[in-house]
């Protein structure tokens, strides 16, 4: 079995660093007054320091469009869409996308930009911060190969931020079963929120479990 990992980001363990965008169109948060041109001068300044801190790829979220979606809104979603098409002339490494929480959005996204890769809540049910999540990921992943994006690698995050799975299972049964049932190319754990320290002990237990080529980490930093 091909190393995906090592053939897209040239590393065996990457270091894939989050160019967050500040809030956008539609969101409650967005600064009107200093509109795109102010999101698109944070995210290019961070972008440059990302990369010339030698970073091995990027994943460029809206973690800013706070509450968030289940669902993608189209406004929010056309900003981020203009805010990494933007950028991408100036990225030098590896990149993937992340429209929270909406797993059918970030890969239309992902197919849009020529993204390689996304992050999101792909499967199973959560009781959250912003209310129930459920998520579909038989529809997600069929959506996938309808729009043409075989090669896109999909990140599984199965202790995503701010929620709880809502069945009494362990964190070792939900590794083994979403690796059995989906083939995730990969698993993520998260801390609390953007920027928490992500718990080590539960990580260290994905990990052995885990069969997939690379149980990893992508840790928000704000």
């Amino acid at each position: 079995m091909s190393n995906w990992m090592q053939d897209l980001f040239h590393v065996e363990k990457p270091i894939i660093a989050m160019c967050h965008l500040q809030p956008l169109p539609g969101d409650p948060y967005y600064d009107a007054d200093g509109g795109m041109e102010k999101v698109m001068a944070a995210a290019k300044a961070d972008l440059l320091a990302l990369q010339e801190g030698g970073v091995d790829a990027l994943c460029s979220p809206n973690e800013f469009s706070l509450p968030y979606l289940t669902k993608g809104g189209a406004c929010h979603d056309c900003g981020h869409g203009k805010g990494v098409g933007e950028l991408k002339p100036l990225i030098t490494v590896p990149y993937g996308v992340n429209c929270l929480w909406d797993p059918i959005a970030s890969i239309d996204l992902a197919v849009a930009v020529d993204g390689k890769f996304i992050r999101e809540i792909i499967s199973g049910v959560y009781a959250s911060d912003f209310g129930l999540w459920n998520t579909n990921v038989g529809k997600t992943v069929r959506h996938k190969m309808a729009v043409g994006a075989k090669d896109l690698k999909l990140l599984f995050n199965i202790v995503p931020e701010a929620a709880r799975y809502l069945a009494d299972r362990d964190i070792k049964d939900i590794a083994r079963s979403t690796e059995f049932n989906n083939r995730p190319d990969a698993l993520c754990v998260s801390g609390l929120t953007a920027g928490s320290e992500t718990d080590t002990q539960i990580l260290g237990q994905v990990k052995l479990l885990s069969n997939v080529l690379l149980s990893f980490v992508i840790p928000d930093v704000m």
